[in-house]
């Protein structure tokens, strides 16, 4: 997918806003150093570009309801795209899966499953097992605490972009 052209000015709409959530169109146009009718005009483009995928709270959930929180590697039989569509489309279908990545390498897939607890976790890993999706093996973990989770840091990593392009 070829990256969207940006300007510092989109990037520190972009930033503000993964910082923030969603603002109001004076404060947006305060944190980013533009007036507002330009700033709106800018998060309109990055929205119609689908830059935006949406907002969201960080919500402790802990905090809330008691969660078990598994991270799940999964190996499939085979190795067709028709075996990856099927595992992946029943993987979007199932809300306790929160996050699913491929991976190259030794296992396929890496999930996080959240559930209420444990037997509620297996019947979702069981779930997976009756629909016949062709794993060959997945292992467990069990998340004790978590450290970190965040989203990548958008102003470094175009930082980053910049100082390669100048060094090639």
């Amino acid at each position: 997918m070829k990256p969207v052209d940006l300007d510092p000015a989109d990037v520190r709409i972009l930033c503000a806003l993964q910082q923030h959530g969603q603002l109001s169109k004076s404060r947006l146009a305060e944190l980013v150093g533009l007036s507002a009718t330009p700033c709106w005009s800018r998060l309109a483009r990055l929205k119609k570009a689908g830059l935006i995928r949406g907002y969201h709270a960080d919500i402790v959930l802990a905090r809330i309801v008691g969660l078990t929180k598994v991270v799940v590697t999964v190996s499939l039989k085979s190795h067709r795209k028709f075996d990856f569509d099927r595992f992946e489309r029943h993987v979007l279908q199932c809300p306790e899966v929160t996050d699913c990545v491929s991976t190259g390498g030794g296992m396929d897939y890496v999930l996080t499953v959240v559930t209420t607890s444990l037997s509620s976790f297996q019947a979702v890993m069981e779930g997976m097992l009756i629909a016949e999706l062709g794993i060959d093996r997945y292992m467990t973990y069990i998340v004790t605490r978590e450290i970190k989770a965040a989203q990548p840091d958008l102003g470094r990593l175009v930082a980053g972009l910049a100082g390669r392009s100048e060094t090639s």
